[in-house]
């Protein structure tokens, strides 16, 4: 028991001292971990202000060269848009003075004229561009075919200013190939182009001719099969087409078959061989009427070994439409660059007409023309008036006359009488006369016919029996003639009985009552022969 008593007492005091060497220790750490810990604190605070000043001074680098990039970009914009407006003043000058380029017309320097003359100033196909400045370089122009503020926004396209040719982009230029199908058309492409339909149909209307290459590189993949096809282009109302070069759309065809070179002499494309080597097809479509191509469709590329690859080029048009001299409908109005709506004189078949021109619509569409009625445009007046003052019996003779009122246009021969039409048209003619009698117990008459060119066609006829000396009867005649400038119209006697001896008796100066009939004038005017043209063939004039 003491010996237990002894160990207690001793294991106590040794517990009592170890657990107070342990507080020591831990206060001790304790004091040196705060320290440590404030000692990185500060280190810590040090470092955050360092960093915060780094990223100032990056912030502050980052600002400027933004900024130096920003005015660098916008200095290039700016002498672009410069050379843009620089090439606009020189297109509109020479448009205004159909001068050379250097001569100045308007005060362009000022800025909000050059902008408002430069957007005035966009011309209608790359062919207007090159005759306007010849010096300008080949690159991508803005046109507006469908007409300056009317229709469709302004298309922007390549210029060949060597050619003068305006050519269309759209997506589909780069080879594509068409996969493995067996379908007719199983493959099937739409052609999304860089302008609108109505502005690439003004800009054929507006060309001379336009055209776009297909190219086909193919291997055992026919455009036509059996005689089934497998492959075709759409035109620009959707409709399916065959003919892969020409302007024959009525067959089927491709280039090599027009030149006669196709590798099989009895297919019509080289695609079409039963070849399975790799063959090619490339020709340009020519008939604007139907192009641009909208949408490209092949089949029958199922097997291992066949493929098909198409290029399709750019809708590409040159040259100017031929026109009329003088406008005959709204088409050729549109074409020489009339814009605006309205009323319009033009040269109809036989006369000036009126017509209404919508230009927000194209030629052919349904209300571009409107007839309105005729216009009364004459390129000369022409009017006579002719009298005699003397008594006229021979017959079968054109009568003459003596005095001359009016003779507008010179188309009346006083001396002979006749009158020549001095332009073609509808004329009007109107004769009047005074017949005299003699004392005759049986039956008298007097014929004045109206001859053109040879030809009767009118007659005044009076006649009366058991007449007296003295005796009087007028005669008259009126005819309208659709004459052609220099026909002939002229009135003679026909026919007079009764005669005198046997035959007509000639004229003299001043006579006793009659013995026959005869044409009675004197001084006082009773033969009145008068003609005017009602309306001019203008046509036949211009």
């Amino acid at each position: 028991m003491a010996l237990m008593a002894l160990l207690v007492v001793v294991c106590l005091t040794s517990c009592s001292t170890a657990s107070a060497i342990t507080l020591q220790d831990l206060n001790k750490n304790f004091v040196k971990f705060k320290e440590a810990v404030t000692a990185k604190e500060i280190k810590l605070e040090a470092k955050v202000t360092e960093l915060e000043t780094k990223l100032l001074r990056l912030e502050g680098l980052v600002e400027r060269n933004l900024v130096s990039l920003i005015k660098e970009d916008f200095a290039t914009k700016m002498v672009q848009l410069e050379n843009n407006v620089s090439q606009q003043k020189e297109m509109l000058i020479a448009l205004q003075t159909k001068e050379p380029a250097d001569r100045t017309t308007f005060d362009l320097d000022n800025n909000e004229n050059a902008y408002f003359f430069a957007k005035r100033g966009i011309l209608r196909t790359c062919q207007e561009i090159r005759a306007a400045i010849p010096s300008l370089s080949s690159g991508m122009y803005w046109i507006d075919p469908d007409g300056q503020g009317v229709g469709d926004d302004p298309i922007y396209v390549y210029c060949n200013m060597t050619t003068g040719s305006s050519s269309v982009t759209h997506d589909s230029e780069s080879p594509i190939d068409v996969g493995h199908c067996a379908e007719p058309g199983c493959y099937s492409r739409t052609i999304n182009y860089n302008a609108t339909s109505k502005q690439m149909i003004a800009l054929a209307e507006l060309s001379g001719k336009c055209q776009q290459s297909i190219t086909y590189d193919c291997t055992y993949a026919p455009f036509e099969f059996n005689n089934v096809p497998f492959g075709w282009w759409s035109d620009r109302h959707g409709n399916p087409q065959y003919f892969w070069a020409g302007s024959n759309a009525s067959a089927h065809t491709c280039q090599c078959s027009i030149d006669q070179s196709c590798v099989d002499a009895t297919a019509k494309c080289n695609c079409d061989s039963t070849s399975p080597m790799q063959l090619t097809d490339q020709g340009f479509v020519t008939d604007k009427k139907v192009l641009p191509v909208t949408r490209l469709s092949f089949g029958r590329t199922q097997f291992e070994i066949s493929s098909g690859v198409h290029t399709l080029g750019r809708f590409e048009c040159f040259g100017q439409a031929k026109s009329a001299g003088i406008p005959t409908s709204c088409e050729d109005l549109w074409r020489i660059g009339h814009s605006l709506n309205g009323l319009y004189s033009i040269k109809g078949p036989a006369m000036m007409e009126i017509i209404f021109c919508d230009f927000t619509k194209l030629p052919g569409d349904a209300g571009f023309q409107r007839w309105v009625g005729y216009a009364d445009v004459k390129s000369t007046h022409v009017y006579f008036y002719v009298q005699r003052s003397q008594r006229f019996t021979t017959v079968n003779a054109s009568i003459p006359f003596d005095v001359a009122t009016l003779n507008v246009g010179n188309g009346m021969n006083v001396t002979t009488g006749i009158f020549t039409a001095p332009r073609a048209g509808t004329y009007f003619f109107c004769f009047t006369g005074l017949a005299e009698f003699p004392t005759f117990p049986y039956l008298s008459y007097l014929g004045i016919d109206l001859y053109w060119n040879g030809n009767l066609t009118g007659r005044a006829f009076v006649e009366d029996v058991n007449t007296v000396a003295g005796q009087y009867s007028p005669l008259s005649l009126q005819s309208t003639l659709q004459m052609q400038q220099g026909d002939q119209v002229w009135l003679q006697i026909d026919t007079l009985f009764p005669l005198v001896g046997g035959r007509p008796a000639g004229r003299q100066k001043r006579m006793p009552p009659a013995k026959r009939v005869v044409l009675f004038d004197d001084s006082r005017h009773f033969t009145h022969f008068t003609g005017w043209m009602l309306e001019e063939e203008i046509s036949r004039s211009l």
